[in-house]
């Protein structure tokens, strides 16, 4: 167990940040508080702002200190999801009862972003360190993490390796490391027809049937059986729309939405192309959009995974379960740079009324974040 002292309280900082309300995108406050934290920790904070309308603009924020390798990156972010009603405390001011911290954010991801600030703050050694931080991964995620890449770039920022801090344990921290994801596409489907009197059908030319057996067709789908690191991929229906007020009258136009979470036995268009296919062979005049959110990916078990895995066995004595399951995260940009895995507090609340997190998590996580700067910098440098 670490128990080097950092110059920043996490749980001063986690609540700093809650109480920056944030909701995505994120801009202003809560890039305030977290840059007060950095400077004095001899962080060189760029921020700035991307994009425009309807999706921006966003703040992002990159922070680095020093210059030699090893160079090790953590990335996260500070916007979060609607509050929405009937919390016991306000959302936006951090209340602590019963040795949990409450707010919205607490768990995804202010929390574990305060942890690796606060790990950082203790270490004086040798190597780089870069936080990534974005206000857009709760929203379209357009001009987030994408334009911090960009910005890395330009600015030849090349971490050898990240970590993501969402809040990936399930029943105890330290359970569950993260280390690829499924990838995402969302697919719209208009099917035309053509109006007419329910009670002359021939003519009109109803769409709605063929809308119908296309869902069918691809409802069967298997697409895999998954494989040793990925669950099987999964086709969901996920809306159909005909927005007909009359009961005599057939409807011009039939939509409906799929969305399919795949591992990494496929890629998106590939899977668009063939949702497009089935669909016009029922429907041939059907017009079928599809939007990528990301492809799958897997961070193979080596030296990070390895590294994470022993500080985490370090701190709570249990070795971490390497999954792939769960939603998409920005990791799926970031794998672009180095090798990337996440690692964060336990998920039960997030996303929920009274989301809260343990302090004593707060601060083992923040021990387990310096064991990995420990051996990913400093013993392997």
């Amino acid at each position: 167990m670490n128990e080097r002292v950092s110059r920043v309280d996490v749980v001063t900082l986690a609540r700093a940040l809650v109480d920056a309300e944030s909701v995505t995108p994120a801009r202003g406050r809560v890039f305030d508080v977290l840059e007060a934290a950095l400077v004095p920790l001899g962080f060189a904070v760029d921020r700035f702002m991307a994009g425009e309308a309807p999706d921006g603009p966003v703040e992002n924020l990159l922070a680095t200190r020093g210059s030699c390798t090893p160079h090790l990156a953590f990335a996260g972010h500070v916007d979060v999801v609607p509050a929405g009603d009937g919390w016991t405390s306000p959302p936006f001011a951090s209340e602590i009862r019963d040795g949990l911290l409450y707010g919205r954010g607490a768990v995804d991801m202010k929390g574990a972003v305060a942890a690796f600030v606060a790990a950082a703050g203790g270490y004086a050694g040798d190597g780089q360190i870069t936080l990534i931080i974005t206000g857009d991964e709760e929203g379209p995620a357009t001009y987030g993490t994408v334009a911090l890449i960009e910005r890395m770039r330009a600015r030849a920022i090349a971490p050898d390796l990240c970590i993501v801090g969402e809040p990936t344990s399930a029943t105890r921290l330290g359970d569950t490391i993260k280390i690829g994801r499924r990838g995402s596409v969302n697919i719209w489907i208009e099917v035309p027809g053509r109006q007419g009197h329910v009670a002359y059908p021939h003519l009109a030319d109803n769409p709605i049937p063929r809308l119908i057996a296309a869902l069918a067709e691809l409802d069967a789908l298997v697409l895999d059986e998954g494989n040793d690191w990925f669950q099987p991929s999964n086709l969901e229906v996920t809306d159909i729309t005909v927005g007909n007020p009359a009961t005599n009258v057939i409807p011009a136009t039939a939509k409906a939405r799929i969305s399919i979470r795949f591992n990494d036995e496929h890629r998106g268009a590939a899977l668009a192309d063939r949702v497009g296919e089935i669909v016009r062979r029922h429907a041939p005049g059907a017009i079928v959009t599809p939007r990528i959110s990301g492809e799958a990916f897997l961070t193979e078990p080596g030296a990070l995974s390895a590294m994470l895995s022993a500080a985490v066995f370090d701190e709570t004595g249990m070795t971490p379960e390497l999954s792939t399951t769960g939603g998409t995260s920005d990791a799926r940009f970031l794998r672009a740079l180095c090798p990337v895995v996440e690692f964060g507090l336990l998920n039960a609340t997030m996303h929920q009324r009274d989301e809260a997190v343990a302090i004593d998590d707060l601060h083992a996580l923040t021990r387990i974040y310096t064991g990995l700067i420990d051996r990913a910098l400093t013993l392997a440098g």
